[in-house]
């Protein structure tokens, strides 16, 4: 349908807003008078829920769209991590000693938005969870070096915003963990893993199960500490079990410091196809 043929009709906008000065009456008051797109408690509904689904998939799709970004650079990572200026107040030795990986991190986004800028910001787009720690170091390293950066937040029990150095017209926010992880990783040019909790390690292991098994093409995928990867997962314990096989671990490559990461991306060859789909 071409816009013309749509000017014909009415539009949304201008119903929305007839519709909230309408003479007020026992019967305009009525929940079930309001209109369906425009009644939060309606679309709130279990039934709802496809519905919800496919807004939170179009919602960023179509905005990211507009803004033209083709490719992403995804950074993962803990939000209680703290930049090295802050590591004093951390709450155990061992996030203080891993707040170096704030400064790689900012370093890192700085690095790819140096490219990004070469695209005029629609290549390479550094994103982010837009939270504190790794995240915010992130967005912060975009913004360092003049460039945009999105944040894909998610609504939590406790309190929180999005970190002050994501773009704010690319700040989104999710209420579907499994929607928001699909953004992650739809238009991902390379995914960085720096150290992290539960989160880090659910974003981590989907994605890495999801080249694995075919359903995502091979991207540089970083993980950055060797030393703290490598204490928390027996990565060659799952080789030697056979529950994932030895080419497995050929998926993703160690990396301490943001040159060393930028130098992969830059110098990145696709590996030809396997033959097999192993199994999870």
């Amino acid at each position: 349908m071409t816009d013309d043929r749509r000017s014909r009709f009415r539009d949304a906008h201008t119903d929305r807003d007839t519709a909230e000065h309408i003479p007020d009456t026992p019967q305009t008051r009525s929940p079930a008078y309001r209109l369906a797109f425009a009644d939060e408690d309606f679309l709130c509904r279990d039934a709802l829920r496809p519905v919800r689904l496919q807004l939170e998939l179009l919602k960023p799709e179509m905005l990211l769209d507009e803004a033209g970004i083709n490719s992403t650079i995804v950074l993962f990572g803990g939000a209680r991590i703290p930049s090295p200026a802050e590591k004093d107040k951390a709450r155990t030795q061992t996030l203080a000693d891993l707040s170096h990986f704030y400064d790689e991190a900012r370093e890192f986004a700085r690095l790819m938005t140096k490219k990004s800028l070469a695209s005029d910001n629609k290549e390479f787009v550094v994103v982010t969870g837009g939270g504190p720690g790794v995240m915010e170091a992130g967005n912060r390293g975009a913004e360092d070096e003049g460039g945009v950066s999105i944040g894909l937040n998610i609504v939590l029990p406790h309190e929180q915003a999005p970190n002050p150095y994501v773009t704010p017209s690319l700040a989104f926010n999710f209420h579907y963990f499994a929607i928001r992880k699909m953004h992650f990783l739809m238009r991902a040019r390379a995914i960085c893993v720096f150290p992290g909790g539960f989160g880090t390690l659910d974003e981590l292991f989907e994605a890495l199960t999801l080249i694995q098994t075919g359903r995502m093409q091979r991207v540089p995928f970083l993980l950055f500490g060797r030393a703290f990867w490598e204490k928390i997962i027996n990565w060659e314990a799952l080789s030697d079990a056979g529950t994932i096989s030895a080419e497995d671990l050929d998926l993703f490559r160690f990396v301490e410091t943001a040159e060393e990461a930028a130098e992969i991306i830059d110098n990145w060859e696709p590996a030809p196809a396997r033959s097999d789909i192993p199994g999870r």
